[in-house]
């Protein structure tokens, strides 16, 4: 198994080295206020975890002055320790101002941690109508339907009534030729002459007439 070489970083010892001082000055500090025990112990871990709370905050980029706030705090603290304990103060004498902040860090802390992780803006539900997956209705391609010219029954003029049920109705003039230029147009398109239901349905006549025209157009 191949070992990977460790490579010794100058600002993580640093770190660890300044981590370490710090955690020791907090808890003389807390030991001199009358914390003992593994009180003493829990003061430290406190602080550490807020500022690595706020500092997580500030790396996120939400809500940067929460972040800073509680930022300052914990720093503020870790650094009154180390000068407090630096030879400043009397650690056989602790004032009951100090004593008073030493014993309420831990709900102070409480709070900030509690507002660092839950105090974040929310994340939005999605709609309902955008969660479900979204169904594609293609509609029908609608069929080119042939283009048949407008009827020309509105144009022609009325048929007169015949004389007697036996003799053949009279066919405009105007009507005759509509009805040849209908012919021809079909002749055209399909190759095939016209039969006479298809003129009665592009002239839009009755049959009997129908009949009578498709007579004068053979």
């Amino acid at each position: 198994m191949r070992t990977l070489p460790v490579r010794v970083d100058a600002v993580l010892v640093q770190a660890l080295i300044a981590a370490a001082l710090s955690f020791a000055h907090l808890h003389d500090l807390a030991l001199a206020a009358g914390q003992d025990g593994w009180k003493a112990w829990a003061y430290p871990v406190s602080v550490d975890l807020l500022m690595v709370a706020a500092w997580r905050r500030l790396r996120s980029g939400e809500a940067k002055a929460a972040g800073w706030c509680w930022f300052l705090v914990a720093l503020t603290a870790s650094l009154g320790a180390n000068v407090a304990t630096a030879g400043l103060l009397d650690l056989d004498e602790v004032p009951a101002w100090l004593r008073i902040l030493v014993a309420g860090w831990p709900a102070v802390a409480f709070l900030g941690g509690t507002l660092l992780a839950h105090g974040g803006p929310q994340p939005i539900d999605a709609p309902a109508a955008a969660s479900a997956p979204s169904s594609t209705v293609t509609a029908p391609e609608p069929t080119v339907a042939e283009v048949e010219p407008s009827s020309p029954t509105a144009e022609l003029p009325a048929a007169e009534p015949a004389s007697s049920p036996d003799s053949p109705s009279p066919v405009p003039p105007a009507l005759v030729a509509m009805a040849r230029r209908v012919a021809d147009e079909h002749h055209t398109r399909t190759g095939t002459p016209i039969d006479t239901p298809t003129l009665r349905a592009r002239l839009g006549v009755p049959m009997p007439l129908a009949e009578a025209i498709a007579t004068q157009l053979t």
